[in-house]
């Protein structure tokens, strides 16, 4: 026994690590409010027992969130102002990757706020302590005053994984605004990807200076294939290209591409 031991004892730090990432959580106090605006979608089903970023299996009946870059661990209460509803996640995993969306929520978390309904919603995400217990809580006193332009604090040359670790100086109340709308050309919607893939080939081989991706979701169970050509800072940009499309046969819808 006293061999093993210290054969284990031995081993560089690297070959005793676990396969779970370490969670660092964020370091933000009730002396700094840091809050994020902007829409939030939903995984389910589909991803159950899945590895998550942070090496854990995916769980959609446990609060947790998708997030770019806030550290694991981070707990945020998430709070949809059109209903007042409000739940505090932990941060598991990475995304979302598509569209401008800043939050993958659980179905579980995701139902109150009503976006297992309508696929995606703002909301408001304010970083929480540690010890904040996960589920469905009240939605902050300070509600009115988040949501509203006058507060928004953006620190040049910061980023919000720095400001929540605590590694630079920030007001009582940062907000991170909403990333600015940008929009798509939505060429078709359809229940069998292979009809999506044969519209994007088909779309490319029309124009091959578009950009044609599918973006994939579900609603009411049903998953979708959805064909977005572009992404454009202008929307006149898009219905220069939605028109573009029509005289090649292809009839589309512009769209804001956080709305999708």
């Amino acid at each position: 026994m006293a061999l093993l031991f210290a054969l284990f004892t031995a081993l560089p730090q690297a070959a005793r690590a676990t396969r779970f990432e370490e969670e660092k959580p964020g370091t933000a106090t009730a002396s700094r409010s840091v809050v994020m605006r902007g829409r939030a979608s939903w995984y389910g089903r589909e991803h159950q027992g899945h590895r998550t970023s942070n090496g854990e299996r995916f769980d959609r009946f446990k609060y947790t969130c998708a997030h770019k870059t806030l550290p694991f661990g981070t707990k945020l209460r998430v709070t949809n102002p059109n209903n007042g509803k409000s739940v505090v996640v932990r941060v598991s995993d990475r995304g979302p990757f598509r569209h401008e969306r800043i939050l993958d929520l659980s179905e579980v978390a995701a139902r109150p706020l009503d976006i297992v309904r309508r696929g995606a919603v703002s909301v408001v995400a304010e970083v929480v302590p540690s010890t904040t217990p996960l589920g469905p809580t009240e939605a902050p006193e300070n509600l009115a005053a988040l949501t509203s332009d006058s507060v928004a604090t953006v620190l040049a040359g910061t980023t919000l994984t720095d400001i929540v670790a605590g590694e630079t100086e920030a007001a009582d109340v940062v907000v991170i605004p909403a990333p600015a709308p940008s929009f798509v050309v939505q060429a078709g919607t359809f229940g069998d990807p292979r009809n999506a893939q044969s519209l994007q080939t088909k779309i490319q081989a029309l124009d091959q200076s578009l950009t044609v991706t599918i973006a994939e979701s579900s609603q009411n169970g049903k998953p979708l294939a959805r064909v977005i050509v572009g992404q454009f800072a202008d929307k006149a940009e898009a219905e220069a290209v939605k028109l573009r499309l029509k005289q090649l046969g292809v009839v589309g819808m512009v769209r804001q591409a956080e709305n999708l």
